[in-house]
């Protein structure tokens, strides 16, 4: 299977980012962005466009995603699990450049969905930028940043297997998404809601095994 690790200068930043005042927005104008022609774009396009953007930032477009109404899209939402998984173990072990397999990269959707997809999460994006802020800084580094990114490597894994299962995807991509945010904006309160989140997600899967 072919791989490919992407452009340093695309992906070079890590868990010690800077935080954006206005990460989500930030990630919707990039994603408007997205290179290449005709009615489909790539995911290699997509990660492309992020430019400097942090793993914890590329992380936070498929968790966004299967949120959204695009997450009907057959195979859509295990295409996205994969991805989180894949980027979320990159940041547990410290890796400072993003990779991922061609099979993955080479994945397109429609162009329009795409753009319907951004224009749906606008208003939610500004509400999510005005909300975040600096606070309870130690939860957002180590070893708590690590466990939030080894349970968005379980959500992403899970998303595949549960996709037939109604609106579970959509609540895994929630908590990936609020995690990623937490990491992006440095906002430890986010990042503890989201680890609530995760375990009563663990507590309602053990109970239903």
């Amino acid at each position: 299977m072919r791989a490919k690790s992407l452009n340093p200068d695309m992906t070079s930043k890590t868990q010690d980012d800077a935080a954006s005042e206005s990460p989500v927005s930030d990630l919707l104008g990039a994603l408007r962005g997205s290179s290449g022609s005709g009615d489909q774009v790539s995911i290699a396009a997509i990660v492309e466009s992020l430019g400097t953007a942090s793993l914890s930032a590329v992380m936070l477009v498929p968790a966004l995603v299967v949120v959204t109404p695009l997450s009907g899209i057959p195979g859509l939402s295990s295409v996205c699990g994969i991805l989180i998984a894949l980027v979320a173990a990159q940041r547990v072990i410290g890796k400072r450049h993003l990779w991922l397999p061609e099979w993955l990269l080479s994945r397109r959707i429609e162009r329009e969905k795409l753009a319907i997809t951004i224009a749906w999460l606008e208003n939610p994006a500004w509400w999510i930028d005005r909300l975040t802020q600096r606070r309870l800084s130690a939860l957002v580094h180590k070893p708590f940043s690590t466990l939030m990114a080894l349970n968005c490597v379980l959500c992403g894994l899970a998303m595949p297997v549960l996709e037939l299962v109604p609106f579970s995807s959509s609540i895994l991509g929630s908590a990936v998404s609020l995690v990623a945010i937490a990491l992006v904006a440095k906002d430890g309160a986010v990042g503890f809601l989201a680890l609530l989140i995760m375990g009563g997600l663990a507590a309602v899967t053990v109970n239903v095994l």
